[in-house]
């Protein structure tokens, strides 16, 4: 396997700010013109309306699901594993937040979808997926949970780790 090398790191990176740039231009402009084209076709006090409507019931949605999330972190941890799943429901959750104080139609849907566990279920098997399919299983071991018996394990790959409390 080729080592990466600066150059290959700075095209990739140079791909990514362009895609950013791209995403940051295009998408608020199709938000204008879908919200202009919503207004068009019923009236502008119904199109504030909807945006005000979705923005409240958004941030209602938000915190419930944020709570549950929160929740459900705490009982990971009083289970004695990892919040791994619960940490990216959170994010995904903050981020949903984001989309649906922010005016438009498209950041709304996306917004929605990420407020539902079927929405979050499905970027998680595609997206993420996507993203982290060439990483291999790393194995960590601490004794960071009373009462959690240490195992020991017999693979060359694993990672050894302590965590301390301060």
């Amino acid at each position: 396997m080729p080592r990466p090398t600066l150059q290959g790191h700075l095209f990739r990176g140079t791909i990514m700010l362009f895609r950013l740039l791209l995403l940051f231009i295009f998408v608020p402009l199709v938000e204008l013109y879908l919200l202009l084209q919503l207004a068009d076709a019923t009236s502008a006090g119904a199109t504030f309306l909807i945006v005000i409507a979705t923005g409240v019931l958004g941030s209602y949605l938000a915190k419930r699901e944020g709570l549950m999330a929160w929740q459900k972190f705490h009982a990971a941890l009083g289970e004695g594993r990892v919040p791994s799943r619960e940490i990216q429901d959170g994010l995904m959750i903050v981020f949903a937040a984001a989309l649906l104080l922010t005016p438009g139609l498209i950041t709304d849907a996306v917004g929605f979808l990420l407020l539902v566990p079927v929405g979050r279920d499905l970027l998680r098997k595609t997206v993420l997926a996507r993203y982290f399919s060439g990483f291999k299983n790393v194995q960590i071991r601490g004794s960071f949970f009373e009462g959690q018996s240490r195992q020991t394990f017999d693979d060359s790959n694993t990672i050894d780790g302590k965590v301390t409390r301060r």
